[in-house]
């Protein structure tokens, strides 16, 4: 009988050929934390930029009120001097009857911008409402940015050191941070300190 030898691995390649798999896996693994990175940073930017746009847009709104209840408190001025001048006699002349047809008028004008006042002021509050909750998604984005930031960090150092730990740190870390990214666009939960 001939007896087959047979070859047993050589535990050096082994041991080189797993370090390989750890390493293409680990850096798969990184350059999809670098994505979830990009995706939460764009909501991140997209934020902050809107905070910023819904504040502005409401300050013009107020700004436009201000005006609009001037002009309002003017022609209400008008009126009660009109009011003033005509006193309690029933005009009857041509004056006091042009007096009594500009003071309808003034009234008119009064209401008019009251009515507008309200729509504006309805637009203003809905713009800074707007505006809150993109103020209350920002630091979820900045959060889950930081903490996938160190995902790819210690990614990168375990690669270097071949250290699972450090692969499983970033694992943890990388899910916080997608899982705060995220939370950002949907604001499905509210933490207390942020």
């Amino acid at each position: 009988m001939a007896h087959q030898e047979v070859e047993l691995p050589n535990v050096e390649e082994l041991k080189e050929q797993s370090a390989r798999q750890f390493t293409r896996v680990t850096a798969l693994i990184t350059a999809f934390y670098a994505v979830l990175l990009a995706v939460v940073a764009l909501g991140g930017n997209n934020a902050a930029k809107e905070v910023s746009l819904s504040q502005q847009r409401a300050s013009d709104q107020w700004a436009f009120y201000q005006a609009k209840a001037i002009r309002g408190h003017l022609y209400h001025i008008e009126a009660m001097r009109i009011e003033s001048e005509l006193g309690d006699a029933v005009a009857t002349d041509a004056a006091g009857l042009r007096k009594t047809a500009f003071l309808a008028e003034m009234k008119q004008q009064e209401a008019h911008y009251e009515t507008e006042k309200k729509e504006i002021e309805r637009q203003a509050r809905e713009l800074e409402h707007e505006r809150d909750v993109y103020r209350q998604k920002d630091p979820y984005f900045d959060f889950g940015e930081v903490l996938l930031q160190i995902g790819i960090v210690l990614a990168s150092l375990s690669i270097l050191t071949g250290a699972r730990p450090i692969f499983w740190a970033s694992v943890a870390a990388a899910v916080l941070g997608a899982i705060l990214g995220f939370n950002g666009y949907l604001l499905l939960f509210r933490l207390p300190f942020l």
